[in-house]
């Protein structure tokens, strides 16, 4: 019988000359060049959902999504998937938002679409504060509830000892409030995440290398001393957003109150470089460490502090940058590492990639490998470490006596520290894994109810039906 000129004879393909094959073998070409490797004594989760990427703000608006597709090519290029536990990230549900967030503004997100949406009149403020910071795009609620489910998730390995360090790039969004959406941010994740920690560790520290104040985590932790907020940011309050967290806020004024001296904050000027930066967060960090004594710590790494930033006013390069993350890891205290803002995507990526190799603790080459996808957005330096300060340089405001004055107003506040602060002060929320378990098994039952009554009108009409 003759040979089809269709169906041949399956003949299997040779390494290296498929596309599929091709790709693999440069991966672990990569990965074994970079020295990619499962770090030994702790282990890393990362957590991440294609689903968030793809959200457009609009096409005028900073925020870009997509740099968390940039920042995924970069890791997966180099084989850190390798070194590291990988998690599908889920959506949190409105149970777990509602810990923080009020129930009307959730159940405001839900509904709310482009097409349905209705601006106040005039110059009345808008409903929940949405306006041209925050707008009203196609998948909002998807979007915010997604990178809320994925730091919940990131906290939770942390919680039951699975991760020692656990990554949502895609969380960190810290000006969102109880009840009103702020700079970019509708949901906040870090306060739904700490609220998770603290079911099991009696004293988090948060700290937030943003170029903006963390102003949404130090309101909502504002009377605790469970939680100690630590804020590096550019504070001019008549001029930059938000206009908080001058060295003098550091928590309610009443020293009776279990929050004062427990929100810390370093008010910085234009222009401070990588060897300022890095000394002024040491000595800041580690005295903070040694006298709070965290259980936990939370690192927003908003990568909008950059030099170059399209928002930020620093000149920071990325080393410096992930040399807090790797300060911050040097402690061994299980490490929640999140996102936050930076508005030019390729250096976010760059940022965000390198500072997952600190974690998983991998030298990893200046060079990007020539095989990661959508290499052209990183044109003309494609390597991790490009020269930001040729981008755009602010002057450098930050004397060397203005920086001595905020470190030595931080240990001042640390004087008033007592210790460990007692666990039973606040109330601990509910655990919000075993509400998600009870919402499942409600779904379920809901489900069975429906099939079940199915089952019935088919037997009442006497005919077999695709049920019965």
């Amino acid at each position: 019988m003759p040979r089809s000129t269709i169906v041949h004879d399956y003949e299997s393909p040779q390494r290296g000359t498929t596309p599929t094959f091709t790709i693999d073998e440069q991966i672990q070409h990569s990965i074994l060049a970079n020295g990619i490797e499962r770090p030994k004594g702790y282990t890393v989760s990362y957590h991440a959902n294609p689903a968030v990427e793809g959200k457009h703000f609009g096409a005028a608006h900073p925020m870009k999504p997509w740099r968390l597709t940039l920042t995924n090519k970069i890791v997966l290029s180099y084989g850190m998937q390798d070194a590291m536990d990988l998690y599908l990230s889920r959506s949190a549900t409105n149970q777990e938002l509602v810990q923080f967030h009020s129930e009307d503004y959730i159940d405001f997100l839900q509904k709310v679409t482009p097409q349905n949406f209705v601006p106040a009149d005039g110059n009345d403020p808008q409903p929940y504060n949405i306006g041209d910071d925050c707008p009203i795009f196609e998948g909002l609620y998807q979007y915010a509830a997604l990178y809320a489910g994925a730091s919940l998730d990131a906290a939770r390995k942390l919680t039951s000892h699975q991760s020692q360090i656990a990554i949502n790039w895609s969380g960190g969004l810290h000006h969102a409030k109880k009840s009103e959406a702020s700079g970019f941010c509708y949901i906040n994740d870090i306060v739904l995440a700490i609220l998770q920690l603290l079911l099991h560790h009696p004293r988090v520290l948060y700290i937030d290398i943003d170029v903006h104040h963390g102003d949404g985590v130090e309101q909502a932790f504002w009377s605790t001393d469970r939680v100690m907020t630590l804020s590096f940011h550019k504070y001019d309050k008549d001029s930059y957003f938000p206009g908080t967290g001058p060295l003098d806020s550091t928590g309610p004024a009443n020293p009776s109150n279990p929050g004062a001296h427990h929100s810390l904050n370093v008010p910085l000027n234009d222009g401070i470089e990588d060897d300022q930066y890095i000394r002024l967060f040491q000595d800041i960090v580690g005295p903070c460490v040694a006298t709070y004594r965290p259980t936990a710590i939370v690192l927003q790494c908003g990568a909008d502090s950059l030099g170059g930033d399209r928002l930020g006013c620093f000149n920071l390069g990325i080393k410096a940058h992930g040399a807090c993350v790797d300060f911050t890891k040097s402690f061994n205290i299980p490490l929640l590492v999140l996102g936050g803002g930076g508005y030019t995507p390729a250096n976010v990526a760059r940022c965000w990639a390198y500072e997952t190799s600190v974690c998983i603790g991998a030298q990893v080459h200046e060079k990007l490998p020539a095989h990661t996808p959508l290499i052209e957005h990183f044109h003309p330096y494609k390597t991790l470490f490009p020269p930001l300060g040729e981008f755009k340089k602010y002057n450098n405001l930050n004397t060397k006596s203005y920086l001595a004055s905020l470190v030595a107003g931080i240990r001042e506040q640390l004087r008033y520290v007592e210790g460990s602060p007692s666990v039973q002060m606040q109330h601990i929320p509910p655990d919000l894994g075993a509400v998600r378990e009870e919402v499942d098994a409600e779904i379920k039952e809901e489900k069975e109810r429906e099939e079940e009554f199915r089952k019935r009108k088919e037997r009442g009409r006497g005919v077999r039906g695709e049920l019965y």
